[in-house]
């Protein structure tokens, strides 16, 4: 069973994680982009711990365990979403986030040698270009990366900087904690980090319509909880490199999920892309050489 688990983990975080931004470009019609981040971070406590409290599942007994938990969702949560919102705001369209985002397996490939001992093959590393000129080949076929100003280039940038140090930590430092603690643990540091600046910078505006309360559950339920546990179940259960080769198909598959929702146009060119980056990722996913015994580190 565990088996079979393991095969489809990776497909149904690919569905819920890519169905986010149709869903959040609907959400995003109605609220100010920070205040509707803060909104969903709090909407996803508010279910969580009535499921802690009849779970009753183990905690840390170890002050670092707590950190580790706190500096990934630091990463992941805050910075990594919070960047990403900021590049919207500022001008960088939802695939121009996607087109940097998606130079997350690039840069882990490169770093993660250093911090994790895993070792990247020729072989891997051609998986990885291939799935990136297919995701290059997806957004570019659209012609919708708008010029934006720096700033929010930066943010993006940050946010995929973000998101593979997120990573690399997760699999460095994690512990093997029950989902429900790491979820609550890890949205709480992003609500406190998000929630001051949406006050500050957006007063908080939500325009309450059944288009946001529709678009806020799919990305609190699908996105924000099943999504994360399993990215955060797949990096512990396998090599950064190869998990993080999977989000080569996201721009593919954002791409024809908006397609299929919102009716957006799927060029010839884009479907080529998506078999690109498909051959990509199947070879960026393929077990790798041989691994250098890891340091072993008290915790």
């Amino acid at each position: 069973m565990r088996g079979v688990f393991i095969k489809l983990a990776p497909v149904i975080f690919l569905v819920l994680w890519s169905g986010g931004y149709a869903t959040a470009k609907l959400g995003l019609q109605h609220a100010e982009p920070m205040s509707f981040l803060a909104l969903r971070y709090a909407c996803v406590l508010v279910l969580m711990w009535p499921v802690y409290l009849v779970l009753r599942p183990e905690v840390p007994t170890r002050l670092i365990s707590w950190v580790h938990l706190a500096v990934t969702g630091l990463f992941k949560q805050a910075i990594y979403f919070g960047m990403s919102y900021l590049a919207f705001a500022d001008g960088l369209s939802a695939r121009g986030v996607a087109l940097i985002v998606s130079l997350q397996p690039i840069l882990e490939a490169i770093f993660a040698p250093l911090f994790v001992s895993e070792i990247v093959s020729r072989f891997r590393w051609l998986g990885l270009l291939l799935g990136l000129a297919g995701a290059a080949l997806v957004i570019g076929s659209r012609q919708e990366i708008s010029t934006a100003s720096w700033a929010g280039v930066v943010f993006a940038v940050t946010a995929l900087i973000a998101m593979s140090a997120g990573s690399i930590y997760e699999k460095r430092f994690g512990v093997k904690q029950h989902p429900v603690v790491a979820t609550i643990v890890q949205f709480t540091v992003g609500f406190l980090v998000i929630w001051p600046i949406a006050l500050v910078r957006e007063g908080f505006a939500i325009e309450y319509t059944p288009a946001l309360f529709a678009s806020l559950a799919y990305l609190v339920i699908g996105n924000s909880i099943i999504a994360v546990s399993l990215l955060l179940y797949l990096i512990r259960e396998g090599e950064v490199s190869r998990v993080s080769a999977l989000l080569f198909l996201v721009p593919p598959a954002a791409s024809l999920i908006a397609w299929a929702i919102l009716g957006e146009e799927m060029p010839l060119l884009a479907w080529l892309g998506m078999a690109v980056a498909g051959a990509g990722v199947l070879m960026a996913s393929k077990p790798g050489g041989k691994k250098p015994s890891r340091v072993r580190i008290s915790r």
